[in-house]
């Protein structure tokens, strides 16, 4: 990863997105932003990290599309976050600089991505997160570290929401929240995991359209079957 990058500039739109959606950023937050989105660019050009290779297209649908979690972080007083399928760093990294009193574990099998992690939250000076190079399903089963240990797992683009439910209950306390970005498939993707919400013992909250997705929000009711989650690679091969 190349040293000494510029910070990316936000376009107005992003900030009249961001204003839109009431939110605010302290001193220095969209220069650390902007200097992730070039890191995150730069890095895209040895490996594939993100599709969206233009730099007003990646503030919007990257950074402000992972910022509309904010409001409902914000309300659950969330002090532990875990974020799921990281891959490049989205919504996980964004969250944390806007946010550095919450702790956020940010979880990401693929090898080459976790260390792009690890780089990129050295170079930020992130020191409210931690990467995690595993599996979800590997965590879920860790009574002493990981399961029922957050307030709030987040995940974007991490398949569909019968496998996410899966793999992201068992690591919610009892009232944590799930917080799943999704697009256009969000309403089938719901009815679709009724069954898996009944099975972990959750249930669906609310749902939001945002100028970028929808945001789909899932809460723990009591504590989910020790069963769960299943063996890795399970919950993707035989959804509940």
């Amino acid at each position: 990863m190349t040293p000494r990058l510029e910070p990316l500039e936000p376009p107005q739109e992003f900030l009249e997105d961001a204003a839109s959606f009431a939110i605010t950023f302290d001193p220095g937050d969209t220069d650390r932003m902007g200097l992730y989105l070039a890191l995150l660019l730069e890095t895209n050009r040895k490996f594939n990290l993100t599709a969206i290779t233009d730099p007003a297209d990646a503030w919007r649908k990257h950074i402000f599309d992972s910022l509309t979690l904010l409001p409902w972080i914000g309300a659950t007083a969330a002090k532990r976050v875990i974020d799921l399928g990281s891959g490049g760093g989205l919504p996980g990294i964004p969250l944390a600089i806007s946010m550095p009193g919450v702790q956020f574990v940010l979880v990401e099998a693929t090898g080459k991505k976790a260390t792009f992690l690890e780089q990129a939250v050295a170079e930020l000076g992130l020191s409210n997160v931690r990467i995690i190079n595993d599996r979800a399903e590997t965590l879920g089963q860790d009574l002493d570290t990981h399961r029922r240990r957050y307030d709030v797992v987040t995940a974007r683009a991490v398949g569909r929401l019968t496998v996410l439910v899966e793999l992201a209950v068992p690591l919610l306390r009892v009232g944590g929240h799930l917080l799943a970005i999704k697009g256009s498939s969000a309403t089938g993707e719901i009815k679709q995991a009724k069954r898996a919400m009944h099975l972990l013992h959750c249930h669906l909250s609310n749902t939001v359209k945002t100028p970028t997705g929808t945001v789909v929000v899932i809460e723990k009711l009591r504590e989910s079957p020790k069963v769960y989650p299943r063996r890795p690679g399970e919950p993707k091969r035989s959804p509940l």
